[in-house]
């Protein structure tokens, strides 16, 4: 059963009809309130679960009720059920991973974007950090006659952390040290090489190269990211690695989004899947899908899309770093589907999943580690906001959105014209407006 087909089941067997999702409310108060991060003393999958049913119009019963329509084993009766969602929702106690599982797969989400596991980011980075080399020590070895494993391993340990660097590093930063980096690796192809260190090569080639191609594209670059990202699919394939040619297909994917190309979307998007079986790529190849079904207005293929993405990446194991450019951690799983309901006009459901997306972003002292994602979430609720007539509000979410050093330019341009649209046929001759409209043209004519 689909989460709407679920959802409009609920609906019908409730005390009291209640709509799942509603639109056109008079002020952005009728939302979720509160600040961006949505502070609560309770545990955040408590305040999640609250956030998540009254998104939908749910009561309680009703939660309990959708909870049974998704179980695939018989469960205790509602009376039983009703007082563990309603400890749950306190905090009072916790889940098994029995129901997490179920809560997840009833809101149409994975397990770990709703029941985070504990980070251990921090200490491993600490750990390889003592156990890698110098950049220097591994110059050295690279311009030695032969590669040993060391210089393998430590160049990989490189890779990954360029990786793990693009949701937060200067554009132009990571686009010198990415190219010079892809420099250094295929120069190794000219050494003596075996046969596996050769494709070692060529998949480290590859991966660095999709970072450049990324960043290219973020700084609005198109011909040079075209160009990077077919010579790292060409490497891919050399490799025999499936998840490099994925993620090629998918960088085309999303290119093809950005420029209005909704077709190239679904075929690019296909093709990849066909590829990268059992890869992460897979997962946000189908987001993908699901964000180009949205924008052409087909809401069965969007939940197609997105039930296929949440059962692939809950089989997948929980991701060694989150911050990995080219794995596709839990969280991101809200991410997809904020973009998906935004278009879709699901105003309530969209400022919920905005607001997971920049409480999941953002460090309890204030730091945001992935900027571009809380970007794209405060033009989300920027677009609640204008529907909701809220023009102050969503001109503030707006202006918020197009600061900072760390940007993607065409994703942050094509989620900023929904909102400038909005606005421009509200009122464009307000002061505050027209200053908005004004500070995003100037941003979109350095696109190129």
């Amino acid at each position: 059963m689909t989460l709407i087909a679920a959802e409009r089941q609920v609906s019908l067997r409730g005390q009291e009809e209640v709509p799942c999702h509603v639109t056109g409310y008079e002020s952005n108060t009728d939302f979720m309130g509160g600040d961006e991060l949505g502070n609560d003393d309770r545990p955040v999958w408590a305040t999640r679960l609250r956030s998540e049913r009254t998104a939908r119009g749910w009561s309680q019963g009703d939660a309990v009720r959708a909870l049974r329509a998704h179980a695939d084993e018989s469960l205790p009766a509602d009376s039983t059920l009703l007082r563990n969602w309603k400890r749950w929702e306190s905090g009072g106690s916790e889940p098994d991973s029995f129901y997490k599982s179920l809560i997840a797969k009833t809101f149409g989400t994975v397990t770990a974007a709703f029941f985070p596991p504990v980070s251990t980011r921090d200490a491993d980075r600490l750990l390889l950090a003592g156990t890698g080399m110098e950049t220097l020590e591994i110059l050295a070895r690279v311009r030695a006659s032969d590669v040993s494993p060391a210089t393998l391993e430590a160049l990989r340990i490189t890779a990954d952390r360029l990786c793990c660097e693009y949701p937060y590093m200067r554009s132009e930063d990571l686009y010198s040290e990415g190219r010079a980096w892809l420099r250094r690796i295929t120069s190794l192809m000219d050494r003596r090489l075996t046969l596996a260190q050769h494709r070692e090569v060529l998949t480290l080639a590859g991966w660095v190269a999709l970072l450049v191609g990324c960043v290219e594209y973020d700084m609005g670059n198109r011909r040079a990211a075209e160009g990077t990202r077919r010579a790292a699919l060409s490497l891919g394939e050399e490799a025999g690695n499936p998840a490099v040619v994925g993620w090629a297909h998918e960088m085309r994917a999303w290119y093809a989004l950005t420029q209005g190309d909704y077709r190239g979307v679904i075929a690019a998007a296909q093709a990849g899947e066909a590829a990268a079986v059992d890869q992460s790529a897979a997962v946000q190849l189908a987001a993908q899908q699901a964000k180009a079904w949205a924008r052409l207005g087909d809401r069965r293929q969007v939940e197609t899309a997105l039930d296929r993405g949440r059962r692939m990446l809950e089989a997948l194991p929980y991701p060694e770093d989150t911050d990995h450019h080219f794995v596709v951690d839990p969280a991101k799983f809200d991410f997809y589907a904020m973009d998906c309901y935004r278009i879709a006009g699901e105003d309530r459901l969209a400022d919920m999943y905005a607001r997971e997306v920049i409480k999941s972003s953002t460090e309890p002292n204030g730091v945001e580690r992935k900027p571009m994602r809380n970007a794209e979430a405060r033009i989300t609720l920027g677009v609640v906001a204008a529907r909701s007539g809220d023009v102050e509000a969503a001109v503030a979410y707006g202006r918020r959105a197009l600061e900072g050093d760390r940007q993607s330019l065409p994703s942050l341009l094509m989620c900023s014209r929904e909102l400038t649209g909005i606005l421009a046929k509200k009122d464009q001759r307000q002061p505050e407006v027209a200053a908005y409209l004004e500070e995003f043209r100037t941003l979109a004519h350095g696109v190129s």
